[in-house]
C-alpha cells in the first residue's frame, strides 16, 4: 500500500485503515473491470500493467480516453454510473477501493484528500491536451506528442531512447481519432525521417528527440 502513488500522503496508521476498503484484482489482456454505465462502487490504482478507459458511441465508433499505468488513479467520479468502460491492455494488476470508503478517508485526512485533488487537476490538464490533440493538431504531431506523453508516464530515464508499446495500433489510433492505417502511415515516416527506429511493433527507439519535441511543441506548455 505504501508504494501507491495515492497512498503516499497517508503515515501507516492511515494505510492500515485504507487496507480495510481495499482488495487486489488481477486482470488477463482485454479483461474488462468495468463497464460504461454499471454503477460506481470503486475506485482503482494500477499497481501493475497498463489499462484503457475506452468510451463506445451507439454507431459502434470507439474512442480510447487514456491508457493508465503504475500510479494511476482511475474510476474516481462523482457520477454513479461509470463513464468509461475499463479495460486491461495486458495483464494487470489494480488495487481496488471502495467508494464509501475513500469518502471516509477523505474526510478524516485532509494529505488524502489533497493528494486526489492533485491527480484529478492532471488529469484535467491531460484532457484540455486531448482536446487541442484531436482538434488541431496534424497526424504526425498527434503521434509524436503521444510518443512523448508515455515516455514521460512510463518514466524512463533520459539516456534510454526506447518506449515499450503495450498497446496496438488500433488503440493508438482510437486514441489519436485516426485510421490504423494511418498510424501505421505516420510511424513509417517518421522512422524514413530518422525520428525513430521501430526494432518490432512493441517498442520505438527515439533516435532525434529535438524532431520528435519539434513536432510535439504546440502541446509543450
Amino acid at each position: 500500500m505504501r508504494d501507491l502513488a495515492v497512498c503516499a500522503s497517508l503515515p501507516m496508521p492511515e494505510i492500515d485503515v485504507l487496507e480495510q476498503y481495499a482488495s487486489s484484482v488481477e486482470l488477463p489482456a482485454n479483461g474488462e473491470l468495468a463497464r460504461t454505465g454499471q454503477p460506481c462502487r470503486h475506485a482503482y490504482s494500477v499497481t501493475s500493467g497498463m489499462l484503457r478507459l475506452v468510451r463506445t458511441l451507439p454507431d459502434a465508433r470507439r474512442q480510447v480516453v487514456a491508457f493508465a499505468l503504475p500510479g494511476h488513479f482511475v474510476g474516481l467520479s462523482e457520477s454513479t454510473l461509470h463513464r468509461h468502460s475499463i479495460e486491461a491492455v495486458v495483464p494487470s494488476r489494480v488495487c481496488a477501493f471502495e467508494l464509501d470508503g475513500i469518502r471516509d478517508l477523505r474526510e478524516r485526512f485532509p494529505g488524502f484528500e489533497h493528494t486526489l485533488l492533485d491527480r484529478a487537476c492532471r488529469d484535467l490538464d491531460d484532457a484540455h491536451d486531448a482536446m487541442l490533440l484531436l482538434a488541431r493538431l496534424s497526424p504526425l504531431e498527434r503521434l509524436a506528442s503521444f510518443l512523448l506523453r508515455l515516455r514521460k508516464q512510463m518514466k524512463v530515464r533520459d539516456d534510454d531512447p526506447r518506449i515499450a508499446l503495450p498497446m496496438g495500433r488500433g488503440d493508438i489510433a482510437d486514441h489519436l481519432g485516426l485510421t490504423v492505417e494511418t498510424v501505421s502511415r505516420s510511424f513509417t515516416r517518421l522512422r524514413e525521417q530518422g525520428v525513430i527506429a521501430l526494432p518490432d511493433p512493441q517498442h520505438v527507439e527515439i533516435l532525434d528527440h529535438d524532431a520528435l519535441s519539434e513536432l510535439a511543441s504546440a502541446l509543450r506548455y
